[in-house]
C-alpha cells in the first residue's frame, strides 16, 4: 500500500484541489477533485464532479479511468478534497464510498467531512473505515476545498 509522508499526501490533496477548481459549477452540488496514486507513487488517473457528465461525481471519473480489477487499486491511495459520499441523489448510481470499497482501494486521504446540505449524514468515512480501509483527514487543507465552493453561498466549515 502506498503510504506516503504527511508531505506528499499534502502535494496530492493540492493537486486534488486544483483539479476541483475546473469543475462546471452547479448550484446543487459540491465541486471536488480526486487523484488515485499507486503504490509506487505514480499518477494513476485523475477527475473532477461533472467531468464527463452533469452527475458524475470526482471519484467515479476517475476510478473509469482503470479497470475495476485492475491490480494496481490493491495498493493505491485515493485522494479526494470531500469525503466520498454514502448515497447518492440519482437513481442506480451506486455511492463512491461503495465503489472505493468494490475495488479494494486500501488508503483514501480526505481535505473535508461533508457537511448535511445535500445528504443528511454521509457516512462514507465510517462505511471505508468499518470496512479496513485507511481514512486520513487532512483539517489543514480543508479550507482549499472549501474555497473551490464558494459558489454554494453557505459556510462549509
Amino acid at each position: 500500500m502506498y503510504a506516503p509522508d504527511r508531505d506528499q499526501d499534502l502535494r496530492w490533496m493540492q493537486r486534488a484541489i486544483g483539479l476541483a477548481a475546473l469543475c462546471p459549477l452547479a448550484a446543487g452540488a459540491y465541486s471536488v477533485g480526486a487523484v488515485i496514486v499507486g503504490e509506487d507513487g505514480t499518477e494513476l488517473a485523475t477527475g473532477y464532479s461533472r467531468a464527463t457528465g452533469p452527475h458524475e461525481h470526482a471519484e467515479e471519473v476517475a476510478l473509469a479511468q482503470l479497470a475495476h480489477d485492475d491490480p494496481r487499486l490493491a495498493g493505491a491511495t485515493l485522494y479526494s478534497t470531500l469525503e466520498p459520499c454514502s448515497q447518492r441523489r440519482t437513481p442506480r448510481r451506486a455511492p463512491c464510498a461503495q465503489r472505493i470499497l468494490e475495488v479494494g482501494i486500501p488508503r483514501v486521504v480526505i481535505a473535508w467531512r461533508e457537511p448535511s446540505f445535500f445528504v443528511d449524514d454521509c457516512i462514507g468515512y465510517e462505511q471505508m473505515t468499518e470496512a479496513g480501509v485507511v481514512v486520513v483527514e487532512l483539517p489543514e487543507m480543508a479550507q482549499d476545498a472549501q474555497a473551490v465552493n464558494a459558489h454554494l453561498g453557505r459556510r462549509l466549515g
